[in-house]
């Protein structure tokens, strides 16, 4: 293994890239039984980024990056050098067919070598476009057009706000996609990221490069992107209903029924095993309630794809990555281990079902004194013992519900939130489950006589919370 200075490494066969450049960047290659891996290594103060590639030009996708031919466009294309005529990857197409979940970069020119090191690393390494690298479907927008769809990003706009950034709301015309006047065209939801955040520029690519190549009716439609100096947005489909979160835990929002509670776990199942079935084997991996938006039917789609990644491949039962999640959804192996499976995601629908049927959150800051921290400590007793089953639903439905349909429901979280991963079923046999379930009909008011409160203490049989 060798690891050298680019400019010492001119005209070199070792890498199908020729490089004659500056000296803070190193090139780190070793044999491989198929082919010679070459690692290109930047490292930006304060800021270290990196990308590897292989002589048979075939890039390898290390670090959850999903697409690492936005990665390297980013760090060698016209973001950093932009002044300069430099690597460019010249399709913009990403192939997760095969086993070998590689993309194919189908052309790589050479670097220049005519700026200097000043001028490389005044350049911040944030700042850079994706032009070429994302799926064509998507739109390219200016910052000065979606300030326009969005009112200037005025507060009576917000939709809401994260560690992220914030939501507009915003309109475009449905053809053009051009900016329009508050009201007329179609609205969309506008995320712009915070410009000091480079976890969330991470998260910001992962989500153009799923969202830019997957369409499924229960996925969140990315409709384009802002990549323009050092701003960061995207522009989504609007989702008039909001979160599933608000409509389970906010009191002052009329609660949602059963038949709406299946028909929205059965969406959830559908767009998880739709990312399962991919040859990519997508993890979603940040499954919660606030990720899951409702349309103005109340059918659901999975949102937020920023720390999605590719499964194991091959004979690999899992793929290593940092633990990163929301508390009270993320599996125990995954927060333990690291390790990463389609099964992770498997366990966090399991948590999100119970927060459907009890209407409680996975994480209650009013059970942080009690010994039951978590949804699912509080309500496994119940989930194993048919007969207390029924203790866990949702006042709120005010009994309006079947009572076989929920004792099945119940058993099926169970079966997600089992602490052996190899016990949870995969996502298509949970999503075949619940469509069975979601033909049985609801019945009178008469069928579930019996109400508990929220601490499944057993109350008299009057309607709770219509």
């Amino acid at each position: 293994m060798d690891v050298l200075p680019f400019d010492q490494l001119t005209g070199s066969t070792s890498s199908f890239l020729h490089f004659s450049i500056q000296p803070h960047y190193f090139l780190w290659t070793r044999s491989h039984p198929t082919h010679l891996i070459t690692a290109i290594i930047v490292s930006v103060s304060p800021i270290p980024a990196f990308t590897f590639f292989s002589s048979s030009n075939l890039p390898l996708l290390l670090y959850g990056i999903s697409n690492i031919e936005a990665l390297a466009y980013q760090i060698m294309g016209n973001c950093c050098w932009k002044p300069v005529k430099c690597a460019h990857a010249s399709s913009s197409n990403f192939s997760s067919g095969g086993k070998d979940k590689v993309a194919e970069v189908k052309q790589v020119n050479r670097f220049s070598s005519q700026q200097s090191t000043t001028e490389i690393l005044s350049k911040p390494l944030m700042s850079c476009t994706v032009d070429s690298s994302v799926p064509n479907n998507l739109k390219s927008f200016s910052v000065n057009e979606l300030k326009n769809a969005t009112k200037n990003f005025r507060s009576e706009t917000m939709l809401g706000e994260g560690g992220f950034g914030c939501v507009y709301k915003g309109w475009i015309d449905e053809n053009t996609l051009a900016p329009t006047r508050s009201g007329t065209g179609i609205v969309v939801a506008v995320k712009k990221l915070k410009a000091e955040s480079s976890q969330g520029h991470k998260e910001w690519l992962a989500e153009v490069n799923y969202l830019g190549q997957f369409r499924h009716e229960n996925l969140v439609k990315l409709i384009g992107y802002c990549a323009e100096s050092d701003n960061r947005l995207l522009v989504y489909q609007y989702m008039p209903k909001g979160s599933l979160e608000n409509h389970l835990f906010r009191k002052s929002v009329q609660p949602i029924t059963w038949a709406t509670r299946i028909s929205i776990a059965i969406d959830v199942a559908r767009g998880l095993s739709f990312l399962h079935g991919l040859d990519a084997n997508v993890i979603y991996r940040d499954l919660k309630a606030s990720n899951i938006l409702l349309d103005s039917d109340f059918s659901a789609k999975l949102s937020d794809f920023g720390l999605a990644r590719d499964g194991p491949t091959g004979d690999n039962t899992h793929v290593s990555t940092r633990v990163i999640g929301t508390q009270g959804y993320a599996a125990p192996e995954y927060v333990a281990t690291g390790h990463l499976t389609p099964k992770s995601d498997v366990y966090s629908f399991g948590v999100v079902l119970l927060e459907l049927l009890s209407g409680r959150r996975a994480m209650d800051d009013e059970r942080a004194n009690f010994a039951e921290e978590t949804l699912v400590d509080w309500a496994k007793p119940f989930l194993t013992d048919s007969r207390r089953v029924l203790r866990i639903m949702d006042t709120r439905l005010g009994g309006q519900y079947s009572k076989k349909g929920a004792q099945a429901a119940a058993a099926l979280a169970l079966q997600c939130l089992q602490v052996d991963p190899k016990n949870r079923p995969p996502m298509v046999e949970v999503l075949a489950s619940l469509e069975k379930l979601g033909t049985s009909k609801v019945p009178s008011t008469s069928s579930v006589s019996a109400k508990f409160d929220s601490q499944g203490t057993k109350q008299s049989s009057s309607l709770i919370g219509v």
